[in-house]
């Protein structure tokens, strides 16, 4: 046998031993009602898509798994679960495309995902392991969705939706990007379909208060505000001319409404048809508008089309008479589909009035009409009784006045609409509930849940729009569950979303067959204390599964009104030619081949070395080189110095200040700046090798291990150690190692920097005020000025404010 100090760093040879070893132990079953506190940390389980895991799944869940580690060591119990998101449109698509079934295709990708996920060392805890296509899992998906019809929030209408000419399938608002498919890239069409719906605007409100309960980051919460869109306002009645009608609309600059010189209405606005009067040249126009996306007919940069109904409706305040108009870039879904056009001081509204030459009236002072509208508040003019009323009290007595006379009154209105929850695809799970022509409309029995999705041969989309479910007439022909007549399945399917929007409940007890979860189960382990996944989901995923949560803390199955105490994001890793990775450019990074060359403990630090976590990153070869250097240097380190006696004062000194750094920054996500510390400690240590101990190698090895963790344990076991090092504490830092001999204090007046003085770390805010105020320069500025506070930041900075 060679010399321990002659053994190259070879990750082939540890890893898969130490993998194996930690499975076999069971290190990372979390244990329902222990003791200990409980920690329940949560990646979004990937869905096994083309040709497996990609990079950047390997940051989110290597930086969940180091916070893991790291609270396991720390005494906690920890829930670290996986599963698959297996239901869907791209396993459909690619079944489509290959001949193969997609029941076949998903088995196999998982298969594979799960032996990649292993080959990182990723401390998961596989007997809770779930999987969204499995009968006994979509069974409660099912039920949830019983619940919700039950209460009134599960409901048919017949709507234009987003229509996908390839996929042929509806579309929710959310799946279209830029008027596309999200999945497949085609121009997304409108077309009037049946559809499930889910009452999520019922929880708008309740969605946005309760961001004030959670841990999220400002710009998640900004994004799950911005979804919902929520504005105050006022409904205001125009009455119509020489009609009994009237037209609502709804405006948050009620202050401008005496600029009003038009009244313009959705195509699809319930009186459109009343103003019609037989004129061809409005129907075209209402036809042609209909075929267009929501998204094409509200983008700011589109050119606005309109045709004059030849009506005339009256301006409520100024009583002036105004023409009605029909303009696509108003939609029926927000606002009630009629606004108020306010050419002067709205910028959509200014483009149209000069298109199509209507009035354009200036009742706000303070810019220049002639040139484009202006849009801030000011103060009113040309508005009657309220003229040189600032745009805030305007607002407030011209509404009073509106609810008074009864023509109008305080709104709140959201851009959220109810959530399209049917599919007209195969893969997916199917909706259970059955039509009877006598019944109508008959949920399926509890006890007859699960409803399978049967096996077909034929799972391409019909030519109809049709599910190809409703081919399957031994599956779709049963007996109503009410009277015993003839009636249908639903054919429909669910969206992808379904299954992943509760997934996080049922790893609390993933084999109950006989509810969603336990109740006492679902009380120790939730709230969700720490979820981290990519930032494209941080606004549809979360405010579904928000939803559904809240729906069910509502029925009494969930024990708090939020799911996740705390929700993280992570910037998507790019290709080294800085663009997105595809398989069409050619510059996807497969991890299996990083691992197959440098070893899985250099793709986890290097992943997380490679810039800010929250940030988009460029891949770098060299750069992962770099880091496979370190993990070489790191082992000689260890192997060089594992005989030496205790370290010297320096260097215990140096390990305590890595310690601390890497305490800090892990809980803060900084990993890069923690993985820099360890380099720069490994670099110390080669320069100092005489002065480095085992009590230091230790103490680095237990602090590296969460991040690092098959090199930690085989250099654990070097040092002679018969238990792993995953059974070791992390370590406290000593405060008193950690204090610098002497620091820079910055002074500060009343904010500004002023000076700056060397002394002793871990002085005290009146030594600091001592040695601040003696200073020249700080006498000179506070002259006869009385001190009203001192700011005072430990080893940092002294702020005097006079």
């Amino acid at each position: 046998m060679p010399e321990l100090k002659n053994m190259e760093y070879d990750p082939q040879k540890i890893e898969g031993k130490w993998q194996k070893f930690w499975e076999r132990k069971g290190f990372f079953k979390a244990k329902d009602f222990s003791k200990k506190p409980k920690k329940y940390f949560l990646v979004e389980f990937p869905y096994p898509s083309g040709e497996g895991l990609h990079v950047g799944h390997v940051r989110g869940y290597t930086a969940m798994d180091i916070l893991s580690r790291k609270a396991r060591m720390e005494g906690n119990n920890v829930l670290f679960p996986i599963g698959w998101d297996a239901f869907g449109l791209p396993a459909e698509n690619h079944a489509i495309k290959t001949g193969i079934h997609p029941k076949e295709t998903t088995q196999k990708r998982v298969l594979n995902y799960k032996r990649q996920i292993k080959s990182l060392g990723l401390s998961f805890n596989w007997k809770r392991e779930l999987n969204t296509t499995d009968p006994k899992y979509y069974k409660w998906t099912q039920w949830i969705f019983l619940q919700l019809f039950k209460k009134g929030l599960a409901y048919q209408a017949k709507i234009p939706i987003n229509w996908c000419p390839s996929c042929k399938t509806g579309l929710a608002h959310e799946e279209v990007v830029s008027g596309k498919c999200e999945r497949c890239g085609k121009e997304v069409e409108q077309k009037e379909i049946k559809q499930w719906m889910l009452r999520i605007t019922k929880y708008a409100e309740r969605l946005i208060e309760d961001l004030d309960k959670v841990d999220y980051l400002d710009k998640i919460k900004t994004q799950q505000k911005e979804w919902i869109g929520k504005s105050n306002g006022v409904g205001v009645k125009f009455k119509v001319k020489d009609s009994s009608k009237s037209i609502e609309v709804f405006t948050t600059r009620i202050d401008t409404i005496f600029g009003a010189t038009a009244v313009v209405l959705a195509p699809e606005h319930p009186l459109v048809s009343y103003f019609v009067n037989g004129s061809k040249e409005v129907k075209e126009y209402i036809k042609k508008s209909k075929k267009k996306t929501e998204f094409e007919r509200t983008k700011l940069e589109k050119e606005k089309t309109g045709v004059f109904t030849g009506s005339f409706c009256i301006n409520p305040l100024s009583g002036e008479i105004i023409p009605i108009w029909i303009g696509d870039y108003v939609v029926a879904t927000y606002g009630g589909g009629a606004v108020m056009m306010v050419p002067a001081h709205d910028k959509r509204d200014y483009d149209f009035a000069k298109k199509y030459r209507i009035k354009i009236k200036e009742v706000i002072s303070g810019g220049d009409i002639s040139k484009e509208a202006f849009i801030n508040y000011g103060k009113l003019m040309n508005s009657g009784e309220f003229s040189g009323l600032s745009s805030k009290a305007a607002i407030e007595k011209i509404t009073n006045f509106l609810e008074k006379k009864k023509l109008g009154k305080k709104t709140t209105k959201y851009k959220l609409r109810d959530w399209v929850f049917s599919r007209q695809h195969y893969w997916g799970e199917p909706i259970p509930v059955i039509h009877c022509e006598k019944c109508g409309v008959v949920p399926v029995p509890e006890k007859d849940l699960p409803v399978k999705l049967p096996f077909v041969k034929k799972y391409k989309p019909t030519k109809t729009g049709e599910s190809p479910l409703a081919l399957i007439k031994d599956w779709v022909n049963v007996n109503c569950p009410k009277c015993k007549g003839k009636a249908k399945r639903e054919t429909d399917t669910m969206p992808n979303w379904a299954g992943s929007n509760w997934y996080f409940i049922r790893y609390c007890d993933p084999r109950n067959d006989k509810e969603l979860a336990s109740f006492k189960k679902i009380r120790y382990w939730l709230p969700v204390d720490w979820y981290n996944g990519g930032m494209e989901h941080t606004t549809l995923h979360l405010l579904y599964s928000r939803f559904i949560y809240k729906f069910l803390f509502d029925i009494g199955k969930v024990p708090t009104s939020e799911p996740y105490k705390k929700r993280t994001s992570h910037g998507i890793v790019l290709a080294e030619d800085q663009r997105k990775m595809s398989k069409s450019f050619g510059n996807v990074i497969n991890p299996d081949n990083i691992i197959k060359k440098y070893g899985a403990d250099t793709l986890r630090i290097y992943e997380m070395f490679m810039g800010p976590f929250d940030q988009a990153i460029a891949w770098s070869s060299k750069s992962v080189n770099g880091v496979y250097r370190f993990l070489k240097k790191a082992w000689g380190l260890v192997l060089d110095c594992k005989d030496n006696k205790e370290s010297s004062k320096e260097v215990k000194k140096e390990v305590h200040q890595l310690n601390r750094k890497v305490a800090e920054d892990l809980e803060k996500m900084k990993f890069n700046t923690a993985i820099s510390s360890f380099m720069s400690f490994v670099n110390f240590g080669l320069d100092n090798k005489k002065e480095v101990g085992r009590d230091s190698l230790e103490r680095f090895l237990v602090l590296l291990c969460p991040i690092a963790p098959h090199i930690s344990e085989e250099l654990w076991s070097i040092l002679g150690h018969k238990k792993s090092i995953l059974k070791e504490k992390f370590p406290k830092y000593s405060r008193k190692l950690v204090k610098e001999d002497n620091i820079i204090l910055i002074v500060q007046v009343n904010g500004k920097f002023r000076d700056k003085i060397e002394t002793s770390s871990g002085i005290s805010k009146e030594e600091a005020k001592e040695l601040a105020i003696a200073r020249k320069r700080i006498k000179k500025q506070i002259g006869n000025k009385k001190i009203k506070k001192i700011v005072f930041i430990p080893d940092k900075l002294i702020n005097i404010v006079v």
